[in-house]
């Protein structure tokens, strides 16, 4: 369903500390950067808007950045939006199929007593290798060549319905992410940027990461970059088909296969209501 464009309700909801604004109202690239400013703004990673399936899905999801960018894929925007989607009658308390602009997304999902999605499991389909899909410039994404400091870093891309490069550092807690993230976000070998996770592996099925967005910046998590992550460092033989991936807002889990599961927490923040014109005038 489409609500009236005033007044707009939005939903506040996180994964692992990846903050969403949640709508079915349709806003505007505009409206997000101003809804997501955590100074003048209500405060975001991004923008999610909730719209009606077609074609065998419950739902769509269009999500912009912080910065009024879109991006095809959220994995924590998607269990987000399943919040939204149940309590609108979308769906049904086990799953939800929805289409995003990378895809189609089936998530299981674990409810409250009350119905409420707590948990979710999505399907984010299959990683990518080929430099053409992710889209990046190059002939080979599993050695990609990353200097900084006059050191050479091991890095490898992949594309997760959106473009990733993850970089193997000695420890992400003390990495610049904001220095590194940010030159690395607009590598011209990444014609549509790309996001950076710097990760460090600690075992067969445990990594710990830290992410950088475009478009957004430093985010307490990634879930396409946690796949990524997880994806790139199996092809390395570093993990197995499963780990846990620790990033600033708690923990995912992955699971490799013909097409990966990324498994994490829905916490509600809290519910609001803006009216949009006087919103806009400012």
């Amino acid at each position: 369903m489409v609500v009236p464009v005033n007044p707009v309700q939005l939903s506040k909801l996180h994964g692992t500390g990846n903050d969403f604004l949640v709508t079915s109202a349709v806003l505007t690239s505009t409206d997000a950067v101003a809804l997501c400013d955590r100074f003048t703004g209500v405060g975001a990673d991004g923008l999610l808007l909730l719209g009606p399936g077609t074609d065998g899905a419950d739902a769509t999801m269009t999500l912009f950045n912080a910065d009024g960018s879109v991006a095809e894929m959220s994995g924590n925007g998607a269990r987000c939006l399943a919040w939204l989607a149940r309590r609108e009658g979308m769906g049904n308390p086990e799953r939800l199929i929805v289409d995003t602009g990378g895809g189609r997304r089936v998530l299981d999902l674990d409810v409250d007593p009350g119905g409420m999605v707590t948990h979710a499991v999505c399907d984010m389909g299959a990683a990518t290798f080929d430099p053409a899909a992710i889209p990046m410039v190059g002939e080979s994404a599993d050695e990609v060549a990353v200097e900084w400091e006059g050191i050479t870093v091991p890095a490898g891309a992949a594309g997760m319905g959106n473009p990733h490069l993850v970089v193997f550092v000695d420890d992400p807690a003390t990495t610049d992410v904001a220095r590194h993230g940010a030159q690395l976000e607009r590598d011209p070998r990444f014609p549509n940027r790309v996001n950076v996770e710097f990760v460090r592996v600690v075992g067969r099925d445990a990594m710990d990461l830290r992410v950088w967005e475009r478009g957004v910046g430093e985010t307490q998590s990634c879930g396409t970059g946690a796949c990524a992550a997880v994806a790139v460092a199996h092809r390395r033989g570093l993990v197995g088909e499963s780990a846990r991936v620790r990033v600033p807002g708690g923990e995912l889990r992955v699971t490799l296969g013909d097409t990966i599961r990324l498994g994490g927490p829905v916490v509600h923040v809290f519910d609001l209501e803006i009216d949009l014109d006087e919103w806009r005038r400012r």
